[in-house]
């Protein structure tokens, strides 16, 4: 490959890191407005619960592809995000305003007017930046919700899912394009040209076209993240660089190995579980990073 080739895959561990850093921004105002998935963050029987919600509402999703329930599929979308962006800007807001009232409409607004810009207005720019601020929240929810072993479990059941959905079942692949055909924005679109545009070209191509852009879903984005914001959360170790611990710093770094890894591998035309390679980058460049802080006190019969 050229160089111009190369140029707008670097799109991709920008948008990873920039989840990462944000998530960890939003750490302290998902924490101060209680914004938990989980009561108890120590309890490992999380991801399992975690894991048989996303088998039943996949599950669910190919039901509805397969019966034709495609517009349900894009409202049911549509919610998740404006949830997701309530979720968000709540909590901003109540940092920044501190008065709930006022906080509650600040938050409605916003999360109505970026729900809407997504579904209205679906450029590739709004799309990277709304998904990265979705990400970075769903990220920072879960990394508070969630100690170190839970997320580890977590990561490598998803990790196991995602491999064993897109090459043996394949029903990752089928729930992809279906979700794809309902036009929902969940996911980041790196452009290859500069005259790409998402909203005249879509993601369609015609017989033996090239896509004019480079996708990445969020959930590739948001999975190895929560590692990051967890080990922030929980890891107890001291920073090394601004407010990131070693632990950190290696969990974000394994990530963007990881990526680059999976990247290799997509350049070659074939669809990839991207789970694998970003979850076991950033298990390995975490526990890198506690090994050499010493911050070992996550491991059961206190190690």
């Amino acid at each position: 490959m050229k160089i111009r080739d190369w140029l707008p895959i670097l799109g991709m561990p920008i948008m990873l890191l920039a989840v990462q850093i944000l998530a960890i921004v939003l750490v302290m105002p998902m924490q101060a407005a209680g914004l938990v998935a989980f009561e108890d963050p120590e309890s490992v029987a999380n991801p399992l619960f975690f894991i048989g919600i996303l088998l039943v509402f996949t599950l669910f999703l190919l039901l509805l592809m397969r019966f034709g329930g495609q517009r349900f599929i894009a409202v049911i979308v549509g919610f998740a995000l404006f949830m997701t962006f309530l979720y968000i800007f709540s909590s901003l807001s109540l940092l920044v305003l501190g008065t709930t009232d006022a906080a509650a409409i600040v938050a409605l607004v916003g999360a109505g007017a970026a729900t809407a810009l997504l579904y209205f207005y679906p450029e590739w720019y709004v799309i990277d930046i709304l998904g990265v601020l979705i990400s970075a929240g769903v990220a920072s929810i879960f990394g508070i919700s969630l100690a170190i072993l839970p997320v580890l479990v977590l990561l490598v059941l998803l990790a196991v899912y995602d491999a064993v959905s897109v090459y043996r079942t394949k029903h990752m692949i089928t729930l992809a394009e279906g979700v794809l055909k309902t036009k929902a924005p969940i996911m980041v679109v790196v452009p290859k040209r500069a005259d790409y545009s998402f909203r005249r070209e879509g993601l369609t191509m015609t017989e033996g076209e090239e896509r004019g852009a480079y996708l990445m879903g969020m959930g590739d984005l948001i999975m190895p993240s929560i590692l990051v914001a967890s080990s922030h959360t929980f890891a107890g170790a001291p920073p090394v660089l601004w407010i990131l611990s070693a632990p950190t710093i290696g969990a974000m770094a394994g990530s963007l190995a990881g990526l680059a890894v999976l990247l290799f591998f997509v350049n070659k035309g074939k669809p990839q579980a991207g789970l694998p390679p970003l979850n076991g980058g950033a298990i390995a460049g975490f526990l890198i990073g506690a090994v050499l802080a010493g911050s070992l006190s996550w491991i059961p019969f206190g190690m």
